[in-house]
């Protein structure tokens, strides 16, 4: 299952702003001939009524807010491929290296979509594929709930293409593991025939040894740094960037050190680096404490509001990515956990406060409004400590993470006292 996601408020980008996103949205306009209802939907999506968005192969769920003070559940229908389409599907992709590589950087190619259609496997939807329900009395084919959800998903398609692969039955792991597989089995037999696999290329040790000089990987039987941390200083390069282009050498250096810890790391087998959105690892390299050009630099290509881009960098420092998850969007919570931590909180001698504590409780958020302070639980369950800050209206990461919400309030106020 793909992780829940909440759709943009008003101000943010457009929906569909790929060519595969857009195709998402064809297949719904084209499925109803009530515009109404279709601009209802836009509209709702666009302030934020749809919540998170959970992709499961088969089908698309979020909650929807309407008129009625409790939201609808929504839910949209893909038919999933079988399991012969996937494996026309897989080995269409394995053909060629650079189409894993582009699904991983967050590109659809559209060579890709044209094979496998013309093999029989529609990876897109058809107009007639989208099946909608929704809880609502609305008797509309989409009503305007679902559609809601539908134009929100498509911001998510825009994201990350992954996404159509799960509604279509597997999983972006499955995916990979499959695809590794097939590209392992190319590899063997291009090792026996002695004919390079479609697309393969040369080895990469050749290629940097015939472009920056002699290479010698490190012997991994004698080498003393652990995988994820950062080794001796690499080489310098030695070759300078074409003169007018908008990056230097240092900024070449500083990209194949960052690249070599996560080769690094993803070969201790932390997977999770390769799930990453473009604005995920653009906050991830502006955590590392970049230059002040890089970090404009960053601000400019995630196109998020400059204080967006920032207050998700420290809630990565504080919180690592479960700490941006909880920046980003309020969660649904454990009710078990919430209701644990208010007993906890309404404890004055743990809390140090003199009379009950009046906090407010909001999916999963704890606020204490009159002191200004938040704590947040996270998918990591853990309590993500906040402040209120910028004149009052902005909340903001200000300590690290915890597993006691007490402790987490207890720093939230320390922090607060400091402003």
């Amino acid at each position: 299952m793909t992780r829940a996601r909440k759709a943009p408020r008003t101000g943010t980008r457009a929906f569909a702003a790929t060519w595969w996103g857009q195709a998402w949205v064809d297949a719904l306009e084209a499925s109803t001939l009530d515009t109404g209802r279709l601009s209802r939907g836009r509209t709702y999506a666009r302030k934020g009524m749809v919540g998170p968005v959970t992709a499961a192969p088969g089908v698309l769920r979020a909650e929807v807010e309407g008129s009625n003070p409790w939201p609808y559940d929504a839910a949209v229908h893909l038919r999933v491929l079988t399991d012969a389409q996937w494996d026309t599907l897989l080995d269409a992709i394995a053909a060629q290296a650079g189409r894993t590589a582009a699904l991983l950087a967050g590109e659809m190619p559209a060579d890709l979509v044209d094979d496998a259609r013309t093999a029989g496997v529609p990876l897109l939807p058809e107009p007639s594929e989208l099946d909608p329900e929704c809880s609502c009395p609305d008797w509309g084919y989409p009503c305007k709930h679902a559609a809601a959800l539908c134009y929100a998903t498509a911001v998510h398609l825009d994201d990350d293409p992954f996404w159509l692969f799960t509604l279509r039955g597997r999983t972006k792991d499955a995916v990979l593991i499959a695809l590794r597989t097939r590209r392992q089995t190319l590899t063997n037999a291009a090792s026996t025939t002695g004919d390079a696999p479609r697309g393969e290329g040369v080895p990469a040790r050749d290629a940097f040894a015939s472009w920056n000089g002699a290479f010698t990987p490190p012997d991994p039987e004698t080498a003393d740094t652990a995988p994820g941390e950062p080794d001796t200083a690499p080489t310098p390069l030695t070759t300078a960037p074409p003169p007018g282009t908008p990056f230097t050498l240092d900024d070449l250096e500083a990209l194949t050190r960052d690249t070599a810890q996560r080769a690094r790391r993803l070969a201790a087998g932390h997977t999770a680096l390769l799930t990453c959105t473009p604005v995920e690892d653009a906050v991830r390299l502006a955590a590392t404490g970049v230059s002040e050009d890089w970090f404009h630099h960053l601000v400019r290509a995630s196109g998020l509001p400059p204080l967006d881009f920032a207050r998700l960098v420290r809630a990565l420092r504080h919180g690592g990515p479960a700490g941006v998850a909880v920046a980003r969007a309020p969660l649904a919570p454990d009710s078990a956990a919430m209701a644990a931590a208010r007993t906890a909180l309404a404890d004055p001698d743990t809390t140090d406060t003199a009379g009950p504590l009046r906090l407010r409780a909001w999916r999963n958020r704890l606020t204490a409004d009159d002191e200004g302070v938040q704590i947040r639980l996270g998918p990591d369950n853990r309590w993500h400590p906040y402040t209120r800050e910028s004149r009052g209206t902005a909340w903001w990461p200000c300590a690290p993470a915890t597993a006691d919400p007490v402790a987490a309030l207890v720093a939230a106020r320390t922090a607060a006292a400091r402003h």
